[in-house]
């Protein structure tokens, strides 16, 4: 019996111990009493002055000036250390802005500042970086500076640049490209070879030539490169006539076009008048002071070189292709015709040419029409100034006005059948279409059933 109540009194023991002074506090005796003098409140006053009290892991700064501990270490002090564990990403200084540490480029599982795998060579490129080296900077800083071109060079980039966008009327297209060459001291040369290859063309491509000068202003051309080019157009204008005999009124106009665009400054015209002594460049600037001092000069020079192309309205054109026919009728060229068509410059519009070609063969109705237009769409088509789908859409335009053609010809049906086989053998239309040939319905008599009184049978 005394070894068990001994082994109780020994757990009683080790169950009362706690932290203090000496690291724990004692029982008086094995029995688990307290003495009878001490109280619940000396053991807590006790407890909490020999404890150490720590402080919330964020202090605020009025406990971080505060005295120091009964431990002899400050509030501050120990405040830090508490307050941003080592995975903080903020700066360990309390009096900091919260911004990450190391400009975001440190802490556990970081590689670097955002961007810098761009730079996977082994090269720094912080200079703040130990590693950072100085002398390599030219290694990896390359500035790529292009020789200038020469007159020959520009000469053979820029002419097919032109031609392409004569053809195309992209003018970002040209930009670009020429913003890619070191031109120097050759950018008037620009100005001077777009007027020279326009001089010779039609007007929609002058048009296009004055758009380009009007666009590459201010981006890649100034003011005074510009100026500089016309200067050489008029110093060589007396070769270009001989190739060109209207040279100088187209190249007045082009001066007025210019001003007008605000390309050449006004005084450009004046600043020549006295001091020029070839006829045909003082015979270009009066072209260009009589444009200019018109009345409503300037807004009317925005039509300098006329209406060309899909610009022109349609009853024009209309009217333009009904007198080609009519004309070719009376003269039998096809030569003629040919380039009156190209004139027209309207490619998308062909199908009207059609249209009233064989509405022109069905309301005449005689063998001398219909064989003189199959001669002429056989042209066309063979020279590829009708495309095929052109030609196919003007036929059906013809197909779907068929009744409305026929109120006038009866016989408008059987004219367009004998038409479209001869356009067929001559092979200007495909059998698919010729299959598409509307056809009148024949009309019933009386006697079989079509409107009035069935007759009653004798039987």
């Amino acid at each position: 019996m005394e070894v068990v109540q001994q082994q109780g009194n020994i757990n009683n023991k080790h169950q009362a111990v706690e932290n203090g002074e000496n690291g724990e506090l004692r029982f008086d005796d094995f029995n688990g009493n307290l003495p009878r003098s001490t109280t619940d409140s000396a053991l807590l006053d006790s407890s909490k002055s020999n404890r150490v009290i720590k402080k919330a892991k964020r202090p605020s700064k009025q406990l971080m000036r505060s005295d120091s501990d009964p431990e002899g270490q400050t509030f501050s002090s120990l405040g830090n250390r508490a307050a941003f564990s080592k995975n903080s990403r903020k700066s360990r200084n309390g009096r900091g802005r919260g911004l990450p540490k190391k400009g975001g480029a440190g802490g556990k599982g970081v590689w670097g500042t955002p961007g810098i795998e761009m730079f996977e060579d082994g090269q720094c490129r912080d200079s703040g970086d130990p590693n950072y080296d100085s002398e390599s900077e030219d290694e990896y800083v390359v500035e790529s500076i292009e020789p200038p071109v020469t007159d020959e060079e520009l000469k053979r980039v820029v002419e097919p640049l032109l031609l392409e966008y004569f053809e195309n009327g992209d003018s970002r297209e040209v930009e670009e490209n020429l913003q890619g060459l070191n031109l120097g001291q050759l950018k008037p040369k620009v100005t001077e070879l777009a007027i020279n290859m326009a001089l010779d063309r039609k007007a929609t491509h002058r048009e296009l030539t004055s758009q380009l000068i009007s666009d590459l202003y201010g981006n890649t051309l100034r003011g005074k490169d510009i100026s500089k080019g016309f200067d050489s157009v008029l110093t060589s204008l007396s070769d270009l006539t001989i190739d060109t005999p209207e040279a100088p009124t187209v190249v007045g106009q082009f001066i007025a076009r210019a001003v007008a665009d605000d390309c050449l400054p006004p005084k450009f015209v004046l600043s020549y008048k006295g001091k020029v002594d070839c006829p045909h460049a003082s015979k270009a600037l009066d072209k260009a002071d009589v444009l200019l001092k018109m009345k409503h000069g300037i807004v009317r020079l925005d039509n300098v070189w006329g209406t060309g192309g899909g610009i022109r309205p349609v009853k024009f054109l209309i009217k333009q292709m009904k007198l080609l026919l009519k004309e070719y009728l009376s003269s039998g060229d096809l030569e003629e015709a040919a380039r009156c068509l190209r004139e027209l410059e309207v490619p998308h519009f062909h199908h009207e040419l059609v249209y009233e070609a064989v509405v022109m063969v069905i309301e005449d109705s005689s063998e001398r029409v219909a064989n003189m237009m199959s001669k002429l769409l056989k042209l066309f088509c063979d020279s590829v100034l009708i495309t095929v789908d052109q030609m196919a859409q003007g036929m059906r335009r013809v197909f779907e006005e068929m009744p409305e053609i026929s109120i006038d010809v009866p016989a408008a049906y059987i004219l367009l059948e004998k038409f479209c086989n001869v356009l067929l053998r001559e092979k200007v239309i495909t059998e698919a279409l010729v299959k598409e040939i509307p056809q009148r319905g024949r009309k019933r008599f009386v006697s079989e059933g079509d409107g009035g009184r069935i007759k009653e049978s004798t039987y």
